[in-house]
């Protein structure tokens, strides 16, 4: 018993001596335009010097409503929205470390590409891509992004 507590009385001193520094740091945005929308997640969650973007559709901001046009237009819509999620955060398309890109109709993938590489024309970042059916409001294309926030 007595070298059980000595353990738990080690480890309890060893964690309440760590930094600030050292302590992971949480934090989950919403933009305004999401909040009014009433809509149960976060833009995006940061964690330490990590940015977790959750699935964006080409909505038009601050409506439930997807941007007229195709998925090229809902793509350049979805790069958009993105780009304003991870400037609001400190972070850029620049700092984005890896893409997950969700199309309902694989054969337009070069559609998406048109728009995409517009947005990075040198450094790409890493990407999955998969064909799904069933996006949210009807969306043609959802993306996830992950990206750093540089100190």
């Amino acid at each position: 018993m007595k070298k059980t507590i000595s353990v738990l009385a080690i480890v309890f001193a060893i964690l309440s001596c760590q930094t600030e520094n050292q302590k992971t740091i949480v934090e989950h945005y919403q933009s305004e335009e999401m909040a009014s929308l009433g809509l149960p997640f976060s833009d995006a969650v940061r964690v330490d010097n990590m940015l977790y973007l959750s699935g964006v559709v080409g909505m038009v901001p601050g409506k439930m409503e997807l941007v007229e046009g195709g998925l090229e237009a809902e793509a350049k819509q979805v790069m958009e929205n993105i780009k304003q999620v991870l400037e609001a955060n400190g972070s850029s398309m620049e700092n984005a470390v890896k893409f997950t890109v969700f199309i309902d109709d694989i054969s337009l993938w070069g559609d998406f590409n048109k728009v995409y590489v517009d947005y990075f024309p040198e450094k790409k970042p890493a990407r999955s891509a998969l064909g799904v059916e069933g996006l949210a409001l009807g969306a043609a294309i959802e993306v996830e992004c992950i990206a750093v926030i540089p100190e």
